[in-house]
C-alpha cells in the first residue's frame, strides 16, 4: 500500500447522479449521502444539464441509455461547462462503448451491475486527481499534514513548528524517498530570491530532527554532497 494517503471532506464534494432507473437513483443517493457527499439527482439528460448549470458538480455519475440526449451527449455538454469528473454507469459493456465514452471525455466507466464500494473508490480517485483544492489532509506513514490547520502531526501528536519549519517538513514529506538538494529546498521553502546563507537549511533540518527525536538521523537522512532524504518507517 502507498504510504501516502489523501483525505478530503466529502461534505465539500458535489455529486450529480443521472439515471432513468428510480431504484438506482435512490440507491446511489442514499449511499452517497450516508458517506457525506452533497448529492443531486436527475432522471434524464435535459434535467442533468440544467442542474449542472445551476451548481456545477465535482463528479457526475452518468447513465448512457436515457431518454432525450444520451450519456455520451450529456458528457460532452458537461465537459464543455468546466472541470467535472464524469463516470459513465451503464449496462452496455461492449469495448466500442467504453472507447466511445472515454474518447468523448468521460473520466471513468463502470458497468452494471456494480459494487457500491468500487464506485465509491472511483469517485474518491477522481476527486483526489481533479480537485486537489478539497484535500484537507495528507498522510505519510506516521505523519499527517493538515493544510487547513497548517499543522503536522507525528504519531498522533501535533508538532510545534514555526511557519518555515512547517513548509520545510511538508516539502520533505511530500517528496519522501527522494534526495533533495540544498538548492532545491532553498528554492521551494525560502524562494528563488533568497540571498542568505545556504547553511540555513542545515540549521532548520537540525531543529526538525530535535523536535522529531531523530537524533540518530534515520528519519531525515543526510547524504553527503547530495542533500537530504526522508525515509518513512
Amino acid at each position: 500500500m502507498d504510504k501516502r494517503t489523501l483525505l478530503y471532506d466529502p461534505s465539500k464534494v458535489r455529486v450529480l447522479v443521472v439515471d432513468d432507473e428510480p431504484s438506482i437513483v435512490k440507491f446511489l443517493e442514499f449511499g452517497l449521502r450516508r458517506e457525506g457527499y452533497l448529492v443531486q439527482t436527475a432522471r434524464d439528460g435535459v434535467e442533468a444539464v440544467a442542474k449542472a448549470r445551476e451548481s456545477m458538480p465535482h463528479v457526475c455519475i452518468l447513465d448512457i441509455m436515457m431518454p432525450g440526449p444520451d450519456g455520451f451527449e450529456v458528457c460532452k455538454m458537461l465537459k464543455a461547462m468546466g472541470n467535472v469528473a464524469v463516470i459513465l454507469l451503464t449496462a452496455r459493456d461492449a469495448v466500442d462503448d467504453r472507447v466511445r465514452g472515454l474518447v468523448g471525455g468521460a473520466d471513468d466507466y463502470v458497468v452494471k451491475p456494480f459494487s457500491f464500494e468500487e464506485l465509491l473508490a472511483r469517485i474518491q480517485a477522481r476527486v483526489r486527481t481533479q480537485f486537489p483544492q478539497v484535500l484537507m489532509q495528507q498522510a505519510f506513514g506516521p505523519f499527517v499534514v493538515d493544510d487547513a490547520r497548517k499543522e503536522i502531526r507525528y504519531r498522533g501528536e501535533s508538532l510545534k513548528l514555526s511557519s518555515t519549519e512547517y513548509e520545510l517538513l511538508r516539502y520533505l514529506l511530500q517528496n519522501h524517498g527522494l534526495v533533495l538538494s540544498k538548492a532545491q529546498i532553498l528554492d521551494h521553502v525560502w524562494g528563488y530570491d533568497f540571498n542568505g546563507q545556504d547553511n540555513i537549511v542545515e540549521v532548520y533540518i537540525s531543529a526538525l530532527r530535535e523536535k522529531l527525536g531523530d537524533r540518530d538521523r534515520t528519519l531525515i537522512r543526510t547524504l553527503r554532497g547530495q542533500g537530504y532524504r526522508v525515509d518513512l518507517p
